[in-house]
């Protein structure tokens, strides 16, 4: 059991095999203090709401959390075999002698009640964690990274707008391209499919109608996409660029050579081409779905 810690450090408390009652008076302070309490014995957990089920003895982990959820967790799987959602409150006492956690709540009403027979161990935590989960790789992530490195897209686009609103909803990214004709960027943070291309479609058509005869371009950024998608992409005059790896940059006319050109989002020792000969005569709109081609210069 431990005493209080040093300044900035947790606060734990924790009882290697308790006696029932010392367990619930362990439990009693935490819930009156707002303490996490995670307990690991042999147990019985039965629960009664919005159906009903029972589980018969076995060694379990049980987290009571201070915002009222509850969770039941068995060695195996990561999710819990019975829980409690957020807002439930929290009960110790003695039945027979033995310790009883019980979480209810009243909208719906729900009751879950966790017996122990036999506890090996009851630890309550003083928990601070204020930080808030930064996820990588969403398209909140996406768009930053094209905010802060439009050549990310194609060399010599420029983002205007984010989440600008059409007829058709909210545009992820809205901008230019290199000849000034509006662009429309659509972020996938997932392998997408044809419901992909047509959600762009709609999009750019949106557009189309505020900048008629302006040849409004449509682009899909996404880590792949499927066969059909990529097929789709191509009739409706739609492009796509993988989000995972370097787009050329677009040459403003077909049928210019490429010379090597530094593109962001890349690596330091890699160069992207843009349009060569050997693809001029098939328009942008099939080239945007061919593989990139990057250049590794020997060292």
């Amino acid at each position: 059991m431990d005493a209080n810690p040093p300044s900035g450090l947790m606060s734990v408390t924790t009882l290697h095999r308790p006696a029932h009652r010392d367990a619930l008076a362990l439990f009693e302070t935490a819930f009156d203090a707002g303490r996490m309490v995670t307990a690991f014995g042999r147990c019985t957990v039965d629960y009664d709401g919005r159906a009903s089920s029972d589980l018969g003895p076995g060694d379990r982990l049980v987290v009571c959390k201070p915002d009222g959820t509850v969770l039941v967790h068995t060695d195996e799987n990561r999710t819990p075999v019975n829980w409690q959602p957020p807002g439930c409150t929290h009960y110790a006492s003695l039945r027979d002698g033995r310790l009883r956690i019980r979480s209810e709540r009243s909208s719906p009403s729900e009751r879950l009640d966790v017996d122990f027979r036999r506890l090996e161990q009851v630890t309550a935590y003083t928990v601070e964690d204020r930080s808030d989960l930064t996820l990588t790789g969403s398209e909140e992530d996406l768009r930053s990274r094209i905010l802060d490195g439009p050549g990310f897209v194609e060399l010599g686009f420029r983002p205007t707008a984010t989440e600008r609103e059409t007829a058709a909803g909210p545009v992820d990214v809205f901008g230019t391209d290199a000849d000034g004709r509006p662009v429309v960027v659509e972020l996938k943070r997932r392998r997408v499919g044809p419901s992909a291309a047509s959600q762009l479609r709609r999009y750019v058509d949106a557009v189309d109608e505020e900048f008629p005869d302006e040849g409004v371009r449509g682009i899909l950024v996404a880590p792949s996409v499927t066969d059909r998608a990529a097929t789709l992409l191509d009739e409706q005059g739609l492009e796509y660029t993988n989000s995972c790896s370097c787009r050329r940059p677009r040459a403003a006319e077909a049928g210019r050579k490429s010379t090597p050109t530094a593109t962001a989002g890349c690596g330091p020792d890699t160069m992207v081409t843009g349009r060569s000969e050997a693809t001029a005569g098939i328009g942008p709109r099939i080239e945007a779905l061919l593989p990139r081609i990057c250049l590794f210069p020997h060292k």
